[in-house]
């Protein structure tokens, strides 16, 4: 019941805020942090209490049936999403309020924290699909929040993928259906390994659904929408390419390999060679074109298209090792990204500058701003012995432990890309602190600083939290090696 009131509440709460259409600022701060603060304790709750066994919510048929459970992976989503949401609300109330329209666009953000739990805590592939496409649905207005014309293009285009991905989806949960009963999460795999026939057929699926439930992981060459959904606010972007969207991709492929389709159907075959390659290319492709990026969103954007294959080449290597790399480089991913694009966001806040270009010698008037930008862009970029490092060491190892030799390639990938993010993010870093001899600071850059409590304290908040999953950052894999033996 916990669980089901974490999805409930905010959507509710939500709902309420938007056909109130309150106008006190006040009363819709007071509202929002609530919301955020008493669904984020609901799910906590819904985690550490919870027996781990199945919530039937509704039931439509002998065998369909929607239903929650905490299990080790949905525990891992739940806290990451749960956390990282409130202290985006404090950030999101400070920031918006040059946005206009706040009544709206928090009603949706309200609701999308809902619906992103629903992804979190569901038990069967039914379930899971039933929210993925309502996030879609949920986080489309904060996408087009601006509404003019780059933000109704964003718009088209983020539920033109979404619905292609879904429909990509849709085909390998109606197999997992037909050859399993009702679809629940089994660790291992929910299919009826005796009742296929011609396995070459179910790999062709599970394929199909790996690119589906990769579109909003942003997989190449569907990761153009995300790039677009740059121009919504930044606590959206943020949200989408931190928390949100694109980890509820990655948890969905998760769900698909390891506790639909099962590794022991797909290691070694065709099926994982393609899913490894188009995952080792992304990884590559997204770095690249972030070093060729001058706009900081975009790049930062770029950033998140590479991050996110980490994550799919860690589950597409189909190891426990591989799958405990990937839930760990998913959290601190989350964390360092989050934090890097409220350091974007704050700049745009404070200046209106929006190119990399035109940060030169930042570090004297924003300097709390850039330094958190500069502690998570070096824990990002895997800098020993911060968090990215031991994610990033996990997954090269796991992919050549695995002993196939496209986990050679995987490796390879990671190194490539570990260099192209030292490039992109430091070159950021080194002329914010380091502008040239000649440099002339321009009169708006003399008077801007650091923007109220209301942004610096989330950027406080996150930059501890990175620092703690640095210092604990080899308990935290055994405890996610736990979660992911035991399934619960």
């Amino acid at each position: 019941m916990l669980m089901l009131l974490s999805i409930l509440f905010p959507l509710l709460a939500g709902l309420a805020l938007l056909l109130s259409g309150v106008e006190k600022r006040r009363v819709r701060e007071l509202w929002v942090l609530s919301v955020a603060v008493i669904t984020a304790v609901l799910a906590l709750s819904g985690v550490f209490f919870g027996s781990g066994e199945s919530f039937v919510a509704l039931r439509l048929g002998a065998e369909l049936h929607l239903s929650l459970r905490a299990d080790g992976l949905a525990s891992v989503f739940a806290v990451m999403v749960s956390v990282l949401w409130v202290i985006a609300s404090f950030y999101a109330l400070e920031y918006m309020k040059h946005e206009g329209q706040e009544s709206r666009f928090f009603a949706f953000f309200l609701m999308s924290f809902g619906v992103t739990l629903g992804v979190a805590f569901a038990a069967n592939l039914l379930t899971m699909y039933l929210f993925y496409e309502l996030l879609t649905l949920a986080t489309l207005p904060l996408v087009m929040h601006a509404m003019d014309e780059k933000a109704r293009f964003a718009g088209k285009q983020y539920i033109l993928y979404s619905m292609t991905g879904a429909a990509l989806g849709f085909v390998a949960m109606i197999y997992v259906l037909a050859y399993s009963g009702n679809a629940d999460f089994v660790l291992g795999g929910a299919l009826d390994l005796s009742r296929i026939g011609d396995k070459n057929v179910m790999q062709l699926v599970f394929v199909l659904g790996f690119f589906g439930f990769g579109v909003k992981a942003a997989i190449f060459p569907f990761h153009s929408w995300l790039l677009s959904a740059s121009v919504a606010p930044t606590p959206v972007t943020a949200l989408l390419h931190a928390v949100a969207v694109v980890k509820s991709g990655v948890f969905a492929v998760m769900r698909l390999t390891y506790y639909s389709f099962g590794a022991s159907l797909l290691f070694g075959s065709w099926a994982q060679v393609v899913v490894l390659c188009a995952a080792a290319f992304t990884v590559a492709y997204g770095s690249a074109m972030a070093l060729r990026s001058p706009h900081f969103k975009r790049r930062l954007a770029y950033s998140t298209v590479s991050n996110l294959s980490y994550i799919l080449l860690g589950v597409a290597v189909m190891t426990p090792a591989g799958l405990v790399a990937a839930l760990a480089h998913m959290l601190f991913h989350a964390v360092n990204k989050i934090t890097l694009f409220f350091g974007a966001g704050a700049v745009y806040y404070r200046t209106g500058r929006e190119y990399v270009y035109e940060l030169e010698g930042y570090g004297r008037v924003m300097p709390g701003t850039m330094a958190a930008f500069t502690f998570t862009a070096l824990g990002l970029m895997g800098l020993p012995p911060l968090s990215g490092f031991m994610s990033k060491w996990s997954l090269a190892t796991a992919a050549l432990d695995s002993g196939l030799s496209m986990g050679w390639v995987g490796a390879g990938a990671l190194i490539l890309s570990a260099l192209l993010t030292a490039l992109y993010l430091m070159s950021i870093v080194y002329s914010v602190y380091f502008p040239r001899r000649d440099f002339c600071p321009a009169e708006d850059l003399r008077e801007n600083r650091d923007p109220n409590g209301w942004m610096m304290g989330p950027f406080a908040a996150l930059c501890l939290s990175a620092a703690l999953l640095s210092l604990w950052a080899k308990p935290l894999l055994e405890l996610l090696a736990r979660l992911t033996a035991g399934g619960v």
